[in-house]
């Protein structure tokens, strides 16, 4: 399938009312320290604290009438996606995920219904799992991020986003599988070629960045990072996300924990605004200067909300984080 605007365009009606309309507002401590307009895609006010939700509810509402359930695997955001979209189906939703991730996402999957399997330490084994759903329980496995409805979910932010400041000279976008990235860079080219599009992610286990710097999909060590929902690989059979990210992505980036960590705190202190480690990505970058100076209006997606709070109260009084084997020094907030 070769995804065009057209069905981002259809996406949107998909989505209409449900998943769609997020604020898309300015910083103006950011705006201050890029020299230019820096704006927020709020997707944390999504109905599940995350933009997920617009490409999962695409792909579920997409099935045919009869169909048995779903399943997926999931880092956290994706799963909370089909799960609420699976409700409002009123069809059978099994999430799949790895020992990685935290357990206030997990909670959150099963408070909205559906079923949680555990499968080992990795996206890899989780996607097993899902794999083993759909032979023998005939469930449809939706992809986290190589699914033309999925992707074409995705790009309804990219939409908006230019709708709302067709000046936009930069997107920053946090890049994990892709399908974000993909769709927002999708939407974004078609309606401004000349716009840059980023991909930042963290600097332990970028996937899709290794990918294409590799020219294929590679496979990585998914290990602990603030950024979790960015964790995970592309899939080595990508058909979509991958290809998409490699011919439309201007750059991809990484920021380390220490960047990630200090991004988190500026957006709470600065904005008040409350975002899992994923979602600060693009700022992270900026302020560590690892993007170029952008000549008009950079706009960022804060993709979540959905993070382990008793962390997030660590990160805001300056504590170090255990990561693993990887301590993060922490540091008060403008200390």
């Amino acid at each position: 399938m070769t995804l065009s605007l057209a069905h981002i365009l259809s996406a949107r009606r998909t989505l209409r009312g449900v998943a769609d309309a997020t604020p898309f507002v300015p910083s103006p401590f950011m705006t201050k320290a890029a020299g230019q307009d820096f704006l927020l895609k709020l997707e944390n006010m999504q109905p599940i604290g995350a933009f997920k939700l617009r490409g999962a509810m695409n792909a579920v509402m997409a099935l045919p009438e009869g169909t048995a359930g779903v399943t997926c695997c999931s880092t956290g955001n994706h799963g909370r996606g089909v799960a609420y979209a699976a409700g409002l189906r009123g069809i059978r939703a099994v999430i799949c995920m790895s020992e990685l991730v935290p357990q206030a996402k997990v909670d959150g999957i099963r408070a909205l219904g559906a079923e949680v399997r555990i499968k080992g330490r990795s996206q890899d084994e989780a996607l097993a799992e899902s794999l083993r759903l759909v032979k023998e329980d005939g469930l449809v496995e939706i992809s986290p991020f190589d699914d033309p409805h999925v992707i074409a979910g995705q790009g309804t932010i990219g939409l908006e986003m230019l709708e709302a400041r067709p000046d936009l000279h930069t997107i920053l976008v946090p890049l994990s599988g892709g399908g974000l990235a993909a769709g927002v860079a999708l939407a974004a080219k078609s309606i401004n070629p000349d716009i840059r599009v980023i991909g930042v992610s963290m600097d332990r286990g970028a996937a899709m960045h290794l990918s294409i710097a590799a020219g294929h999909p590679v496979e990585v060590e998914e290990v602990a990072s603030l950024a979790d929902s960015l964790g995970g690989g592309i899939g080595m059979q990508n058909r979509l996300s991958f290809p998409l990210c490699r011919d439309l992505l201007d750059d991809t980036v990484l920021v380390t924990e220490d960047e990630i960590y200090h991004a988190m705190q500026v957006l709470f202190y600065e904005d008040r605004i409350v975002a899992e480690g994923a979602c600060v990505v693009g700022l992270a970058a900026k302020l560590a200067g690892k993007v170029p100076a952008a000549e008009g209006p950079v706009g960022t997606i804060i993709t979540g909300r959905n993070l382990d709070m008793t962390m997030f109260h660590d990160i805001m009084a300056g504590r170090d984080v255990q990561l693993g084997d990887v301590t993060v020094k922490g540091k008060p907030y403008g200390a």
